[in-house]
């Protein structure tokens, strides 16, 4: 006796769950080894029954093929869920750049590696896209874009200036100059 599979149904959730873009049938079908008739029956009814029972997602087809959107009503408040999930926590490597630049700017990204000893390209980007950090200008030696804190870094930190920043002195190891030094 064989294990029955997933409904068609269940698999088409599955697969459109997934997806950054919308889906053609003919792929789906292909494949869910279904006919194509079959698997647009299937999408159709789905969209159907998620609009009858009032949900917080769409199944639409646009593009050329189906995928899950939240329901226009909904929009406002999946915003604000991921405006301020991206507002709460920063990670320990983020914390750590987010330091150098505010105790070293304006400050290249290659300086802010080279304190931290690792690549910090990607914390960057990030801390750019929150809009703690913004750039700066150019380096007129080297060329390369210098970083600041921003305003808005300010408003998230309780200071109305960076003459606010504690000192940075007593979290410092004696001989810092030549840690420094090394780099």
């Amino acid at each position: 006796m064989t294990e029955a599979g997933p409904t068609l149904r269940s698999a088409l959730e599955a697969i459109l769950l997934v997806v950054d873009e919308p889906v053609a049938e003919v792929t789906l079908a292909q494949v869910l080894e279904r006919p194509t008739q079959e698997i647009a029956a299937a999408l159709r009814e789905l969209a159907a029954e998620y609009t009858a029972a009032g949900r917080g997602f769409d199944l639409r087809e646009v593009a050329g093929g189906w995928r899950y959107y939240t329901r226009a009503d909904c929009a406002a408040l999946v915003e604000r869920f991921v405006r301020d999930g991206q507002q709460t926590r920063l990670t320990q490597a983020a914390l750590e750049t987010l330091s150098v630049v505010a105790y070293r700017q304006p400050v290249s990204r290659a300086r802010v590696a080279a304190i931290r000893g690792v690549n910090s390209d990607g914390v960057m980007r990030t801390l750019v896209a929150r809009g703690l950090v913004e750039e700066a200008g150019t380096d007129p030696e080297s060329q390369a874009v210098l970083y600041r804190t921003s305003s808005y870094f300010l408003e998230r930190m309780g200071l109305r200036d960076l003459d606010e920043l504690p000192d940075l002195a007593p979290f410092l190891p004696d001989d810092v100059e030549s840690l420094e030094e090394s780099k």
